[in-house]
């Protein structure tokens, strides 16, 4: 073996010319290449090292020059390339996560200041996950058009623990800048909406991905997969509702489309100080759409055969809130739509407005309702909007706002 090169163990020999070439042995902190005997020719250490059959799958692939400047990294699995970042000064590269229990190959070239190039190459073996981590649901739907306050709600399929590490991995990207935060809601939801104010911008795709595969989540377990959802910010559909005036006016793109007399929530039924039979105000998100909704008054514990209960079949009927208030169609009060609230909390109205705006609206457009004392619940449905800013970035596991240009 020439003076110019050292190896790890179990080398079978290299030849020093004007490169040197080189498949380290087992090295626990990587393989390096060209020291002291040819100080001519570059050193390059890869961790893992070539041969570790248990490397860290959170701890990815380092690379790093002394002497020289690296010309060259590519790792792969099963032949495909796997992402990685050089250095602005290119004496050190670093990939993203790896997948568990998989082998990968590493090749690495270095050229010192004085031409001398060294070559390096290193095969290893990421640590099995006792647990995996995947995504059980994402909303909104692949390719699904949505409204400009539309949230990017994940569901993971058991419990994070690390939940910066695994917040790392989400990313969000849009062809038209927002700002945005995430928030964790428990141990396996995390949900994604822009400051408030600031609604998506519309008619632009937007794009979440979770860089999961070797994420560690927990003690043994690790994410297996990247997950990725496209879709689509249609136009802005802005919905402003009064219980005083009793009306309700629909803009789209900043200009007036529809408007209609509407009767709200007519109060008059309080439970633990909270008046049930109010519309909340706030700012709502349209959650989905039934056509037909059956509305029982077993929501607040009364049978519908009971003295007060009540069982209806309700066309064309767009979800705003989990405490069952709606936009939908209702005959029966046209006499007081524009003059009086008499609902059980729904937005009655009348049935030709309804079946419009059932076919209009997007999930995720904004319902701003004013007129009552009763206020929308931020975790009640999709009212992330009552939460302040800063209150809401407060719940990002790593404390900050992100920007998805």
């Amino acid at each position: 073996m020439s003076a110019g090169v050292r190896a790890g163990a179990g080398m079978a020999g290299a030849v020093l010319l004007l490169t040197t070439a080189c498949s380290g042995g087992e090295k626990e902190h990587g393989v390096p290449v060209g020291e002291q005997g040819d100080a001519a020719a570059p050193q390059v250490t890869i961790s893992p090292g070539n041969g570790n059959g248990k490397a860290a799958p959170e701890a990815g692939v380092t690379v790093t020059a002394a002497g020289g400047t690296l010309q060259q990294v590519t790792v792969t699995r099963k032949g495909k390339p796997v992402d990685g970042a050089m250095a602005a000064d290119k004496k050190s590269w670093k990939s993203r996560t790896l997948r568990p229990g998989s082998q990968y190959q590493v090749s690495a070239v270095a050229v010192s200041p004085k031409g001398k190039s060294a070559t390096v190459n290193s095969t290893f073996t990421t640590l099995k996950a006792a647990n995996e981590l995947g995504i059980a649901d994402v909303s909104p739907t692949k390719g699904e058009k949505v409204g400009v306050g539309m949230p990017i709600i994940v569901t993971f399929d058991r419990a994070v623990g690390d939940k910066k590490a695994v917040e790392q991995a989400l990313e969000v990207t849009s062809t038209k800048p927002a700002t945005g935060a995430w928030r964790w809601v428990g141990d396996t939801q995390v949900i994604f909406r822009t400051e408030n104010g600031h609604y998506w911008q519309p008619n632009q795709k937007v794009t979440f991905t979770a860089k999961l595969a070797g994420v560690k989540s927990g003690k043994k377990t690790y994410g297996m997969t990247d997950f990725s959802r496209k879709f689509t910010i249609g136009d802005a559909h802005i919905i402003k509702a009064s219980t005083k005036t009793h009306h309700l006016t629909v803009t789209k793109n900043g200009r007036k489309v529809k408007s209609w007399p509407i009767s709200a929530g007519r109060g008059g039924r309080v439970v633990n100080g909270v008046d049930t039979y109010a519309t909340t105000s706030g700012i709502h998100l349209t959650m989905g759409k039934e056509n037909p909704a059956i509305m029982t008054s077993e929501w607040m514990g009364v049978k519908p055969d009971e003295p007060g209960g009540y069982k209806e079949v309700i066309p064309f009927a767009v979800r705003i809130s989990n405490s069952g208030e709606y936009i939908h169609s209702m005959a029966s009060t046209v006499w007081a739509q524009g003059h009086q609230n008499v609902s059980h909390g729904c937005v009655n109205s009348p049935p030709a407005a309804a079946r419009w705006f059932y076919n209009f609206s997007y999930r995720g457009d904004p319902v701003i309702i004013t007129g009552t004392s009763r206020k929308l619940e931020p975790d009640n449905g999709w009212g992330f909007y009552q939460m302040s800013w800063k209150k809401w970035v407060k719940g990002s596991a790593l404390d900050r706002t992100v920007t998805t240009g």
